[in-house]
């Protein structure tokens, strides 16, 4: 083991033992029994380790080009976690998305494993929560003090997600049959009921009243969040231009695939007849999940031996239904394997009938050969990856979901969307909305005018208000409650927007980049192969590394 290997070990072990719910997300095992003490003291230890952790990196001598590569990498997430805590950028603690009441019920919720669920640990981390929440308590009060408090729309979106997080622990100890266990779990999951009603209570009754109602970030904070999210330096007015440019193209591709199925229909009629087609709808949980079990099996089995090579260990993802209006979300196989990759599908109402048409697309964007293949190679390549390039992926979007959106696109070239449903699914929901976060992510937190030329209240600035038209009306995206989320999403986590279409991009390009420097000797395998055990790193260093000259073998 070299020194770097060395050192990028101690880190993760450190990092899983101040941060358990991010230890859960990543994978680390070990901290099943324990949740993360988000006061502020704890907040302050995970700073003041990624400080020490940087200064040990750049002091350690490197011999070999894994070891190059691994120092760029590790180096690069440290200095953007020392930038983060210098300017207290997350010291309002509240997110949309991924921030601590959204972990605890992550951290929480993977522990159920059915009738494989180990009870003891469940139950210690379900008498975890009231004391987890009180550290977060304390730490917003003391933001507060400061005159910090996160906007409104953040402050009440967290006080939701409370709720949600109640109904699905209310649910886990009835898995267990009878005696002192499940009375003791019974009795842990009504303290963390408890104690999220009265964190929910807090937040929506006392801490809204401090919270100011602008949103947008300003472009110093918002270049941070691009640097966090993405791994790189954008101009971030070419970039929100180019974002215009790739939604026009997505359009067009969307009136000509809609032609297909209802010749001289307009696009939104489409997509509405497409919602109401007995042929495009499941009803009831159980039906929908195996329906997206067998569309994940029959992708594995589809692919392995053709185009990819996938392990043993990944053939097998775990498709779940998980209520609420958040998208599908995959978390990776432990690194023990003991867990293995999961999907997460919400639906506010699990029973409803769920459409299927755009399922597809977001399958291979979660699965194969999307998040599934690439985070699991990742987790079995002990060869060339030290554990925090393992494990990272979490901490590195860019890469993870501009490969799971240019996964969308590699399969429609391998001709996996013959139906063109399945093909105007894929349009929709991946890759107009994902050049929609480009245009609204920027626009919002820079509060840009709107060109002109877009047939869209031209020359006005972004508000909430004119984006929730936006995907409305000019997008075709809905429901409302799945609008509203990705607005508060947007602007709860300034830049991760980004990650999808400029990480695609990064992909896309640096494979065209390939093909032109290997000629007729190019293989898109090999490319691949070799794209995906470099590991999970930032979008300049990906770039850098897929495009090096001695890297044509």
């Amino acid at each position: 083991m070299s020194a770097l290997s060395d050192l990028a070990d101690r880190y993760v072990d450190d990092m899983a033992a101040l941060d358990p719910c991010l230890a859960a997300a990543m994978g680390v095992a070990g901290h099943e029994h324990r949740l993360t003490d988000f006061g502020p003291r704890a907040t302050g230890e995970r700073a003041e380790l990624a400080r020490r952790t940087l200064k040990a990196v750049e002091a350690t001598p490197v011999t070999e080009d894994t070891e190059r590569i691994a120092a760029a990498v590790l180096g690069e997430r440290l200095a953007t976690e020392v930038a983060l805590a210098d300017t207290d950028a997350y010291g309002t603690l509240l997110d949309t998305l991924d921030g601590p009441v959204q972990r605890i019920r992550q951290a929480v919720g993977l522990l159920d494993q059915g009738p494989d669920t180990a009870w003891e640990t469940l139950l210690t981390r379900l008498r975890a929560v009231p004391a987890t929440l009180a550290g977060l308590h304390e730490s917003l009060e003391t933001a507060r003090r400061r005159g910090r408090v996160a906007p409104h729309r953040q402050v009440i979106r967290n006080a939701r997600d409370c709720q949600d997080t109640r109904a699905s622990f209310a649910a886990l100890p009835a898995g267990h049959g009878h005696g002192p266990l499940r009375t003791a779990l019974d009795q842990a999951a009504t303290a963390a009921d408890e104690a999220l009603a009265r964190f929910a209570a807090y937040l929506a009754e006392e801490l809204a009243a401090d919270a100011p109602e602008q949103d947008a970030v300003g472009e110093d904070r918002y270049r941070l969040g691009v640097r966090e999210f993405l791994g790189t330096r954008l101009d971030l007015h070419d970039t929100y231009a180019w974002g215009w440019e790739e939604l026009g193209r997505i359009q067009r591709e969307m009136t000509a695939t809609a032609a297909l199925i209802a010749p001289g229909e307009p696009v939104p009629a489409v997509l509405a007849a497409l919602d109401r087609d007995p042929r495009h709808r499941i009803t009831g949980a159980e039906a929908f999940r195996d329906w997206l079990q067998e569309l994940a099996d029959t992708a594995i089995a589809d692919l392995d031996g053709t185009h990819f090579t996938i392990p043993e260990a990944l053939r097998r993802i775990d498709c779940r239904i998980a209520p609420g209006d958040g998208p599908a979300v995959y978390l990776a196989p432990s690194e023990d394997l003991s867990r293995p990759g999961t999907i997460w599908w919400s639906r506010p109402d699990p029973d409803a009938p769920a459409p299927t048409w755009t399922v597809p697309g977001t399958m291979f964007h979660e699965g194969v050969p999307g998040h599934h293949l690439q985070l699991g190679t990742t987790t079995l390549n002990t060869t060339t990856l030290n554990r925090f390039q393992r494990l990272s992926s979490e901490l590195h979007p860019g890469h993870c979901e501009g490969w799971g959106l240019y996964a969308e696109r590699l399969m429609e070239e391998l001709g996996h969307f013959a139906d063109p449903a399945h093909r105007l699914g894929m349009l929709a929901t991946g890759q107009l909305l994902r050049a929609a976060r480009v245009v609204l992510d920027i626009g919002l937190h820079l509060r840009l005018p709107i060109p002109a030329g877009t047939g869209f209240h031209e020359g006005e600035h972004w508000t909430p208000r004119l984006a929730h038209a936006f995907l409305t009306d000019h997008c075709g995206l809905g429901p409302p409650s799945f609008v509203a989320f990705e607005i508060d999403r947007y602007l709860g986590r300034p830049g991760q927007a980004l990650a999808y279409k400029l990480g695609e991009k990064v992909w896309l390009e640096s494979r065209e980049a390939a093909r032109r420097r290997d000629g007729a000797a190019f293989d898109l395998a090999r490319f691949h192969h070799h794209a995906l055990n470099l590991g999970p790193m930032g979008l300049d260093l990906l770039r850098t590394e897929l495009t090096r000259a001695d890297h044509a073998d």
